[in-house]
């Protein structure tokens, strides 16, 4: 199945949202979720989700063997590079914390720098991970593992898909992922804190994982659930969204913020108040998806989305760059300092995703030349 370019868009708009909600400037402050309990992350995690269940679907429906064997080939070079940014953040950004002590770094690394032989080896099986670097895991992790929910959902119903991932969401929110992380800790003996394991708790993130692959096969079936909401849902929907943006920016008053109401919003929990707003706002941006994609649908969202992994492991690099320039205590980079460094940040991440793009163009035709010239050599004998 061909990739859907408004897809590949979105998800460069949300590297763009996360590079400048990560980036140490004043900016930050006014895109960590603006429009309500929905960040960049999610998006990008649905997205990526949507996207693996368009590509893949067709090799699901033809067998389990084709569909896990280039999944997990997928797997293997994403993990790849997890392990690259592992390298970078253990010599570099390391050697730099070590000697000059700023909070903004020596605290992203300070487990490594305490324990490195434990941090390596539970960095390697994807258990300790540091801030910053704990969104390659966990994409590594639900990749491994679509295949088994895509064979699923073709051949016994999505219904136990969606099953069981509800089963484990409603776990995560009642303790599993502290009761797994001691088991995991006896069974490797790395004693590697829970707060080390990265902010993510996949069993409520797998949700999201999850529901963008659903939502995907079944819109690649002609089966979209998103069609059948009626107008006054949809109008609810609104409804909710424009509460939840009110909580999100104090205006309904002190015993309706989000400190007020906790975990039910939380972010790395995906409290179910937040599931809430999620599910809103997704129908609404779906109901006015026609004027969203003419809006997004334009560069440099198209180029940075059809490189998101490469794009994603050099916002890393330059969001280190960005701590790096904090002195002392300070939390942020004012002025030229902050204008500068997103400057080259952008300009690194497009030169970064163009790269990308003339490497695989330049790849695709050496395997044309190379079938038209094999085909012309059988012609001639």
């Amino acid at each position: 199945m061909q990739r859907r370019p408004e897809l590949d868009a979105l998800r460069g708009l949300f590297l763009v949202w996360m590079t400048f909600t990560h980036m140490p400037t004043h900016f930050s402050d006014f895109v960590n979720q603006p429009a309500g309990f929905v960040s960049s992350a999610e998006g990008f995690v649905f997205l990526s989700a949507m996207l693996v269940s368009q590509v893949y679907l067709r090799d699901a429906m033809a067998g389990v063997r084709g569909v896990i064997v280039k999944l997990w080939r997928r797997t293997l070079k994403i993990y790849g590079y997890h392990l690259l940014m592992l390298a970078f953040a253990f010599t570099i950004a390391a050697e730099f914390a070590a000697k000059t002590h700023r909070p903004a770094i020596y605290n992203l690394i300070n487990f490594y720098l305490a324990h490195p032989k434990v941090a390596i080896l539970g960095g390697v099986l994807l258990i300790y991970c540091p801030p910053l670097l704990d969104i390659l895991p966990m994409y590594v992790l639900f990749l491994f593992l679509s295949p088994i929910a895509l064979a699923v959902g073709v051949r016994y119903g999505w219904r136990w898909v969606l099953g069981g991932s509800a089963a484990l969401w409603v776990g995560a929110q009642f303790g599993l992922r502290e009761l797994v992380h001691a088991w995991v800790v006896r069974v490797t003996h790395l004693p590697i804190p829970l707060q080390q394991t990265g902010a993510f708790n996949l069993f409520a993130w797998q949700g999201v994982w999850i529901a963008g692959l659903w939502l995907s096969a079944k819109s690649a079936q002609g089966e979209m659930p998103l069609k059948r909401i009626p107008g006054y849902a949809v109008a609810g929907c609104g409804a909710v969204c424009l509460f939840f943006l009110g909580v999100r920016h104090n205006w309904l008053g002190p015993m309706l913020t989000q400190e007020s109401l906790g975990i039910g919003l939380d972010k790395w929990q995906i409290g179910p108040m937040r599931v809430v707003n999620l599910a809103a706002f997704l129908i609404i941006c779906y109901w006015f998806r026609r004027y969203l994609i003419r809006l997004i649908s334009v560069e440099p969202f198209l180029t940075l989305g059809k490189a998101s992994l490469q794009v994603f492991c050099a916002h890393v690099f330059f969001v280190f760059v960005g701590l790096t320039l904090l002195y002392e205590d300070a939390s942020q980079l004012h002025g030229t300092r902050a204008y500068g460094v997103l400057m080259l940040t952008f300009a690194g991440l497009m030169w970064v995703a163009l790269r990308e793009t003339r490497l695989r163009k330049e790849a695709k035709a050496a395997a044309v030349a190379k079938i038209a010239q094999s085909e012309s050599a059988t012609a001639e004998s």
